[in-house]
């Protein structure tokens, strides 16, 4: 098993599942309360990855962020180096492609929330913040939890859009699932028994712990 590709695939789907709270939490917030007309343009732009080719995903995001385009050049000028075979390259094409992993258990948590413990809490004076944080988010916790999971666990085994975005370069972005491919292109079918073995267990293990925990508590998602 290729060491570095480990640290880099778990640094990669810690880093990505950190941004996706950070985003994800207001957008999926924001998509279970708005009345705006054109929610269901925000939803199937969220949800594109799921059915999207991740070497789409990872063309266009070449062609809109490569170095030949304006937009690129100013991602370079910020970032320091070009989008293409960079880190930050693959975490931005990480934080697109497991976006909705992320923000549709996110909504669906937040909108089981029971809407008079959240009005109630408007009445006593509270915030739309001081709610969220005080109310629905302590209630809506097991979705979140479930949210962060998946995304983390998806990240983990990318492979398409981790290829064409980040190609693969060993210590930057060869993470495990481009070592797996390495492995058998190269006949190391015990490197990548143990490789591929370690992401089932690891993909296995979280959605025991997810189905595991949506089922003990689905009744909190109503706030009962």
């Amino acid at each position: 098993m290729d060491p570095g590709a480990l640290r880099l695939s778990a640094l990669l789907s810690a880093l990505t599942t950190a941004i996706l709270l950070a985003v994800g939490l207001p957008l999926a917030w924001w998509l279970t309360t708005t009345r705006w007309r054109g929610r269901a343009l925000v939803e199937a732009v969220v949800a594109l990855p799921l059915v999207l080719p991740p070497t789409v995903l990872g063309f266009y995001l070449l062609v809109g962020l490569g170095p030949a385009s304006p937009l690129g050049r100013a991602y370079a000028a910020v970032a320091g180096s070009p989008f293409p075979f960079s880190f930050q390259g693959l975490l931005l094409a990480s934080v697109l492609y497991s976006l909705p992993f992320a923000v549709q258990p996110f909504a669906a948590a937040l909108a089981g929330v029971d809407r008079q413990l959240v009005e109630a809490s408007h009445t006593l004076g509270v915030s739309r913040l001081g709610t969220f944080l005080r109310v629905t988010l302590p209630l809506a916790w097991p979705g979140v939890l479930a949210g962060a999971v998946l995304s983390f666990a998806h990240t983990l085994g990318e492979f398409g859009v981790v290829l064409m975005v980040g190609g693969n370069i060993p210590g930057v972005t060869r993470t495990l699932s481009v070592a797996i491919f390495d492995h058998v292109e190269a006949l190391e079918y015990a490197d990548a028994h143990r490789t591929a073995g370690l992401l089932l267990a690891v993909s296995f293990a979280v959605l025991l712990a997810v189905y595991g925990l949506l089922r003990r508590e689905p009744l909190r998602w109503n706030g009962r």
